[in-house]
């Protein structure tokens, strides 16, 4: 585990719905990869997970940062994996495998990166304790050789950012207190904004508990017409509840010989199962709903979304994967630009 040192574990943010706004407040970029505290501790390179998993095994690649970094040193920062000149998590997720010629070769095809924003020790010293203003002098004066995310005290910057840096695959922006010390474990120093998205699903099945629907199963088809399940609805109360309950079993699909073009089905194995047995039920494709949600994993919603409305108006078959993948244009930012400070 970390060194006694070393204020641990690193500080959360609030998520908040606006970017807090004022002279106390300072703006980064929310990089989407894994967090990441890099100590070395008398010599000892070390790289530890939010919950003190060991990472450096994962990531060989970036033991060569201890010889930028001196005995009894700790940083702050985000683990992240760049394909094509935007983030992928995806690649991030692979690299957690048992075997180390897998992680060997997947570590030279696909390099990661260690994107610095803190700076907790150096040389046996409390950065940590001084406040955000003072430890970011001193990470842009002591850090040398690493990659640090730009910052911005700048409002209207920050909101550009959010808009903007979904193309590269950045996760929305971070809002920090300036005038407050490091603080292990808590997030009153530290607010997060995401840049949610909205997408037509076709609703495929629903997941009940007693009598109440507790979710909705949503499904994307492919250019050929395949149907894949990408994700599920979470928090269905008031008049929503009501109207499902009588909306969706007329549609279950009790006639099994019904043939559909399946692709991808939640849990692969039993197409409706989700681990203990829980009820899933299968219906025709036919209603279409409008999700908000925020990032996609794996080809997957990475959380559950947020049902908005019905869509009567729209035709099944105009659920396509094209609204998730937006297609890349010249001119899109790149992760190296905003890196070097070019975006803005």
């Amino acid at each position: 585990m970390p060194g006694p040192n070393v204020p641990f574990p690193p500080m959360e943010a609030l998520l908040v719905e606006k970017l807090p706004e004022g002279e106390r407040w300072q703006y980064e970029p929310k990089w989407d990869g894994f967090r990441g505290v890099l100590e070395n501790d008398g010599g000892e390179l070390a790289l530890w997970s939010r919950n003190e998993r060991p990472l450096l095994r994962y990531f060989p690649e970036l033991r060569k940062l201890g010889d930028l970094l001196p005995p009894h040193s700790a940083l702050d920062g985000e683990i992240v994996i760049e394909l094509d000149g935007r983030l992928e998590f995806d690649a991030m997720q692979n690299r957690l495998h048992p075997a180390e010629s897998r992680i060997r070769k997947l570590s030279a095809e696909t390099p990661a990166r260690y994107i610095v924003f803190d700076i907790l020790l150096w040389n046996g010293e409390p950065i940590h304790e001084r406040p955000l203003a003072e430890r970011r002098k001193e990470l842009e004066r002591l850090a040398k050789g690493f990659s640090l995310s730009p910052i911005s005290k700048d409002p209207k910057l920050a909101q550009q950012w959010l808009e903007r840096l979904e193309m590269i695959g950045l996760d929305g922006v971070i809002a920090k207190r300036v005038d407050l010390p490091y603080k292990p474990g808590a997030r009153d120093a530290v607010s997060k904004v995401k840049h949610h998205r909205t997408c037509d699903c076709v609703i495929v099945g629903y997941r009940t508990s007693g009598t109440k629907v507790a979710s909705l199963l949503l499904g994307l088809y492919r250019d050929d017409g395949t149907l894949d399940f990408v994700g599920h609805t979470s928090g269905i109360a008031g008049p929503l509840q009501g109207q499902l309950q009588k909306m969706l079993p007329p549609l279950l699909k009790v006639d099994q010989h019904i043939e559909q073009e399946w692709g991808r089905t939640p849990e692969g194995g039993s197409r409706w199962s989700q681990g203990k047995d829980l009820p899933w039920h299968e219906i025709r494709p036919e209603i279409v709903c409008e999700v908000r949600f925020d990032k996609m994993e794996q080809e997957r919603f990475r959380h559950g979304t947020r049902f908005l409305r019905f869509r009567p108006d729209k035709d099944p078959k105009q659920c396509t994967w094209e609204q998730v993948k937006p297609t890349p244009k010249p001119g899109d930012p790149r992760l190296d630009d905003l890196l070097a400070g070019k975006l803005g």
